[in-house]
């Protein structure tokens, strides 16, 4: 008991302290609601405070002790320290404050620290980044102070409070753990009173058996974000995005708890729980038949699978008293791109680096991969080897589709070169290696410092090569709001900086879209189609390293000349017979007076200017109303992310965007779309006196690859272009010529001075 305590901002924390626990699903007993209930109509007196301590005490696990030099001791409250498996058990902390400090009160525990849960740079600084099994089995806990309203976030500074301190198991069974509390590092009392053991006894959780149906009633693998509704995200500033990292404050990484979400992000192990869970997405993966384990409680559970399907709702009541129950789910899709012919595929996927786990292993194996790919219905998935995990990784690069793969899905893995000596001159995509070894090489530092030699190895064998994230380094230098403009870019990145030389040899099949601002991207892809290069635009995602939300975010649809296979998937991105989306719009069926891209060459040759016909088929979904989450992304700029997003081209609050007809990348004519779901034929004339490109786009949403007309054989060539691209191979060499070897810079040189001499050669000749 803690005497001499006015009574008045005691009795007021209490009653906010019964609000919360009420909220948090462990309200006070009913009694003791009365009892503090009638304490509030009567007179405040010393004895008030007394009862109000008498009340809460006995929900209080710890109490702790600030003494008048701020050291922090704890001790054993009266509360039986029982817990569930898979659930928050919320007890009271009571805090004797002497020296009436204001700081953060921070629970910890050794059996509660998420150390795995951090990012590819952050664990190499840990010296606990390579845990054993057993270490990782033994971080069973996740504590947390609940700081939300009506709550404090931090301590009043009045010399009694408590606080609501909330336990979450991962295990089952007796476990001990030790509980210790601070207010800063070195706050902590001597002589082992500064934490106190604990034996928890912890019931098992519910076994939550999954009913799992596709809309035709097959059986599938879902998409599950499972919430119980209440925000327990530790600081404000976590809020922009997933990654999940430590809760020690002497190891400084971008965080964010997830603990609405179940299982808990932070208590999942790829490596060594039953389902491969990762710790930084709020959703799960599960396949009809599986199961999830949840306390007992209620639940909202949001499923899905993919962009071509609705995001639904169910609420999912899990009852005391049972030790399983059943949860079924019937997915329902919006539209069903491969019944018309179409497959999506995403070129750029990683099972290494960036927010997977470091530790307990290198990256993840293909099953945990191949789980994110089934739940996200992408038919074709290329995993990348890259520079984290590279040796690791390896072992799973055979030449051929992974043995996973199935007749419509198919996974392979391939090579980025990324984190390898040429990746300041722009990431590589090899895609359909036969070896992922540069010749002569016993480590990535033997690699090439920049990147046609490795194009035209990649080339040798049979590869379809791109460049990767290509907006990264091509921002303007002075602010631009048109395409094409002629702005030049920094290249000061690592995204499709010497494309613009290796495309002028024709080393280069695709160039990447979706995972970088659109304008970026657009801009160069623009201008070398103006110059009469080819290239054909390819959809990523860079999971899990730009967008690590989900696989797919962004994605090329392609249309196989045969049966779906890996080798029909390159073929028909080397040909240009997909286009990129972000799944949410889709134009099929685009052709110029019946030619369509990717067949013929996608050329149509005219003898003279004439009238051209433009037919396709669209499809788009938004919802009616835009929630608060769509309307932000709406009116984000175009350099934040999510760069390719249907809602950014909604029309106003309609329901509509336009389709554009491109003319050598400028829109000469606008369709209205309803997102409504439907395939709505759409049809453009247009008068083309010079040879050009012509594409549809929804921007930033899809885009088609282009149809190339060819009038009275005359090339496509627009001087500005060849201009443009003149001046950006200057700026190129530059910028990166300092970081390639010296031995290899007379080749490096030579290289460019012959780009240099293919755009100098076109400007001459140009017409337009």
């Amino acid at each position: 008991m803690v005497d001499n305590i006015d009574p008045q901002p005691l009795l007021a924390q209490a009653l906010r302290l019964q609000e919360a626990l009420a909220f948090l699903g462990s309200a006070l007993a009913p009694a003791d609601v009365q009892h503090l209930q009638a304490l509030q109509r009567q007179a405040l007196t010393p004895a008030t405070a007394a009862a109000i301590q008498r009340l809460l005490d006995p929900y209080c696990l710890a109490t702790v002790e600030i003494n008048p030099e701020a050291r922090v001791k704890v001790n054993r409250g009266p509360a039986k320290a029982s817990l569930i498996q898979g659930g928050w058990t919320s007890f009271l902390v009571k805090v004797h404050n002497e020296a009436g400090v204001t700081a953060r009160l921070e629970p910890t525990s050794a059996h509660a620290s998420p150390a795995l849960h951090i990012s590819t740079s952050a664990a190499r600084a840990l010296p606990e980044n390579k845990l054993s099994k057993g270490q990782v089995q033994n971080r069973f806990l996740e504590l947390q102070l609940y700081r939300n309203r009506p709550l404090l976030p931090s301590l009043s500074g009045f010399a009694l409070e408590y606080a609501v301190l909330q336990v979450y198991s991962k295990d089952a069974g007796q476990r001990e753990a030790d509980l210790g509390f601070h207010i800063g590092q070195g706050t902590q009392d001597i002589g082992f009173r500064n934490s106190i053991p604990l034996l928890f006894n912890i019931r098992p959780a519910v076994k939550v058996m999954l009913d799992i149906k596709d809309e035709d009633g097959a059986p599938a693998m879902a998409s599950l974000t499972i919430t119980d509704g209440i925000d327990r995200v530790r600081d404000s500033a976590a809020k922009t995005d997933y990654r999940l990292t430590l809760a020690q404050e002497n190891y400084q990484v971008y965080s964010k708890a997830l603990t609405g979400i179940y299982p808990l992000p932070s208590r999942r192990v790829a490596a060594y729980d039953e389902y491969p869970d990762f710790f930084f997405q709020p959703q799960v993966y599960r396949q009809d038949g599986e199961h999830i384990m949840l306390a007992p409680g209620h639940y909202t559970v949001s499923f899905t699978r993919g962009p071509e399907y609705l995001t639904q709702t169910k609420e999912l009541v899990i009852p005391e008293g049972v030790t399983s129950v059943k949860a079924s789910f019937r997915l329902q899709r919006w539209i069903n791109m491969a019944k018309l012919g179409w497959y999506s595929a995403d070129h750029h996927v990683h099972a290494a680096g960036c927010s997977h786990y470091e530790s307990p292993e290198e990256g993840v194996s293909p099953v945990d991969i191949w789980r994110q790919v089934l739940g996200e219905d992408l038919n074709v998935a290329a995993v990348l080897a890259w520079g984290p995990g590279w040796y690791h990784q390896k072992q799973y690069f055979t030449g051929q589709a992974d043995t996973l793969s199935t007749a419509s899905n198919i996974m392979r893995y391939d090579v980025e070169v990324s984190g390898f000596p040429s990746s300041h001159c722009g990431h590589l995509v090899l895609l359909r290696l036969k070896e992922d070894d540069y010749p002569g090489t016993s480590e990535i530092e033997d690699w090439p410092s920049w990147t046609k030699p490795v194009l035209q190895w990649a080339k040798s064998q049979g590869a379809v090569t791109g460049y990767a994230h290509s907006g990264w380094g091509l921002a303007p230098i002075t602010p631009a709001t048109t395409l094409p403009n002629e702005v030049l870019p920094k290249m000061d990145g690592i995204g499709a900086m010497e494309y613009i030389v290796t495309v002028t040899e024709g080393l280069v099949d695709f160039f990447s879209a979706g995972d970088t601002p659109a304008p970026w991207e657009l801009n160069m892809w623009y201008h070398t189609l103006n110059c009469g290069f080819r290239t054909r635009l390819s959809g990523e995602t860079d999971f899990p390293c730009i967008f690590d939300e989900r696989v797919g975010i962004a994605r090329s649809y392609f249309k196989p000349a045969a049966a779906l296979d890996y080798d029909g998937y390159v073929k028909a991105l080397q040909q240009g017979r997909c286009y990129v989306s972000d799944g949410r719009s889709h134009i099929i069926d685009f052709a110029v007076n019946d030619v369509e891209p990717g067949t013929g060459n996608s050329e149509l040759q005219l003898n003279k200017p004439q009238d051209l016909r433009i037919r396709a088929k669209a499809a788009a979904w938004l919802p009616i109303q835009q929630d608060e989450e769509s309307n932000a992304i709406a009116h984000r700029p175009s350099w934040e992310s999510p760069y390719w997003h249907l809602e950014r081209a909604r029309i106003g609050q309609s329901r509509q965007v336009g389709v554009e007809l491109l003319i050598n990348g400028v829109p000469v004519d606008t369709a209205p779309l309803t997102a409504d779901g439907k395939l709505q034929e759409l049809q453009f004339s247009y008068h083309l006196e010079h040879s050009a490109w012509a594409a549809l786009r929804i921007l930033p949403s899809a885009h088609t690859n282009p149809v190339f007309i060819i009038v009275d054989k005359q090339p496509i060539l627009l001087r500005q272009s060849a201009e443009w691209c003149r001046k950006t191979v200057d700026q190129c060499w530059k910028m990166k010529q300092g970081n390639i070897r010296t031995s290899e810079q007379p080749a490096a040189q030579a290289a460019y001075d012959a780009a240099r001499k293919v755009y100098d050669g076109l400007i001459k000749t140009a017409v337009q």
